[in-house]
């Protein structure tokens, strides 16, 4: 069972009981940092946010069913006051509890179902090689996503095209697509660049990043850019589970090498894992 499938199995079990993100990453057998990232790039959703609405979804069934006593709802879902409840309800849902009850219809509302794992997004990844790597400064256009809402980034690319080759700093020919500045709800600045030499000298809407000497496991990309995603998914859920390297919680990036050719979208990518030294 992979990590995710082990949150997801955590979290249905437990929709009565207290949910930390802790407690959630303990039970998967990785850090919360890793589940958070692999569970949103699993599922376009944060972990927690999930939680969140599955709990209140189950609270919404027993509302509309006509449960009697809104506070014994409330205690149930791990809420410790009829206005906590109130109110995460009315942010999930746009109804009170009352309204939900009184209605007892759930058509209006927009449940969270269970997830289960989409192991068809899983594919063939070859073992990837570990490199070294010195300090890199990167600058381009970057922009904040979550992962379930990441369709920006293609117009990004677009954006910054005009850019690559004509900043009097850049090095090499190669781009990169930068995620960085992650936090446990699945937040994530992906910065759309070029390596410089410094960071002087540049467009005043040019974001920046220095990426320290790393250790990486560097993953060759198989296919059309289109298919990223599902390397992604697989070297979180299917290679990393598999082995004995540990990911660190630095920067990580794709790679795009001179002969990629973003009209067809084909050409060399590669993804960059931090990991940590042996």
């Amino acid at each position: 069972m992979y990590p995710v499938e082990r949150a997801l199995w955590f979290i249905e079990n437990r929709l009565d009981a207290d949910i930390s993100l802790r407690a959630i990453a303990d039970s998967a057998g990785v850090s919360a940092h890793h589940l958070a990232r692999a569970f949103a790039g699993a599922t376009g959703s944060s972990l927690m946010r999930y939680a969140r609405g599955r709990r209140l979804s189950e609270a919404a069934r027993s509302l509309a069913a006509g449960a009697p006593d809104i506070l014994a709802v409330a205690l149930a879902a791990g809420y410790g006051s009829h206005e906590a409840f109130t109110r995460a309800f009315g942010e999930q849902f746009g109804m009170t509890p009352e309204e939900c009850r009184s209605i007892g219809k759930l058509d209006r509302l927009k449940l969270v179902e269970p997830i289960r794992m989409d192991k068809s997004l899983l594919i063939d990844v070859d073992e990837p090689r570990f490199a070294e790597s010195g300090e890199i400064l990167i600058a381009g256009l970057g922009v904040r996503y979550t992962f379930a809402a990441n369709q920006g980034i293609p117009n990004q690319w677009q954006r910054f095209a005009p850019h690559i080759g004509n900043l009097a700093n850049q090095t090499g020919p190669e781009t990169y697509g930068v995620c960085c500045n992650a936090d446990n709800s699945g937040n994530f600045e992906y910065i759309t660049g070029v390596k410089v030499m410094d960071f002087s000298d540049l467009p005043d809407d040019f974001a920046t990043v220095r990426i320290s000497p790393q250790r990486y496991a560097v993953f060759r990309h198989p296919g059309h850019v289109s298919m990223l995603r599902r390397t992604h998914y697989t070297i979180w859920n299917k290679w990393l589970p598999a082995s004995s390297v540990k990911f660190t919680d630095g920067p990580s990036f794709e790679r795009y090498g001179k002969d990629f050719d973003s009209r067809t979208g084909t050409g060399t990518i590669e993804i960059w894992m931090p990991v940590a030294p042996l």
